[in-house]
């Protein structure tokens, strides 16, 4: 299920692995190629919700915060493909179902179980959206960071949480080799998306 002819690769992993760098430079790289790609940002980071747990620390995670993430990311993969010949994705929403898993305390039986049954069940149906998912599992110090001060220590956990989730959905996920310089994980990366046949470069 391709939006709009606009193939889309995501490059998913815990937080601090990575992620935003590989996705910056791996944009960078295919411009350099000629190919007309965005690069699509995390939405937490424009989240107000996320903004007031996190930035102002009123209030903490719950299940509307997760929802308004998972919309928006949502929102920002279709907007983002209008146009283009290439889409790289900071994460999918079975990043956002897989936070909302770890760090919400659901009743079960309750509506946000509902609600998060809901989720996963999308999650199913949109996977196909992502032509190829790119998992990345290094850890780098990370900077002062208000969004990550929250999850500071349970990047080994959501690195779990989120891969078996992957297994569990079926969805076929490309483990990047850890230790790899960025130019290095570039390279290795836009090899395999050259294998796949997705984008045409000149």
């Amino acid at each position: 299920m391709t939006i709009r002819d606009c193939p889309t690769v995501a490059i998913d992993g815990t937080h601090a692995s990575g992620k935003t760098t590989l996705i910056h430079a791996l944009t960078a790289h295919y411009r350099r190629q000629g190919v007309n790609v965005a690069a699509m940002g995390e939405p937490a980071r424009s989240s107000p919700f996320m903004e007031e747990i996190v930035i102002h620390g009123r209030g903490s995670f719950d299940l509307v915060a997760e929802v308004d993430v998972f919309a928006a990311h949502l929102r920002y993969q279709l907007r983002t493909a209008r146009n283009h010949q290439l889409l790289i994705a900071d994460k999918t929403i079975v990043n956002v179902l897989a936070y909302a898993r770890m760090l919400l305390d659901i009743a079960p039986g309750s509506n946000d179980a509902t609600v998060l049954d809901a989720m996963e069940h999308f999650c199913r149906a949109w996977a196909p959206t992502y032509d190829l998912v790119f998992f990345t599992h290094d850890h780098y110090d990370q900077p002062s960071d208000g969004f990550r001060a929250k999850v500071a220590g349970l990047q080994d956990t959501a690195a779990t949480t989120l891969r078996t989730l992957y297994d569990q959905l079926g969805v076929a996920v490309i483990d990047v080799p850890l230790g790899l310089e960025t130019d290095q994980r570039v390279e290795w990366v836009a090899g395999r998306v050259a294998e796949s046949g997705l984008v045409s470069t000149r």
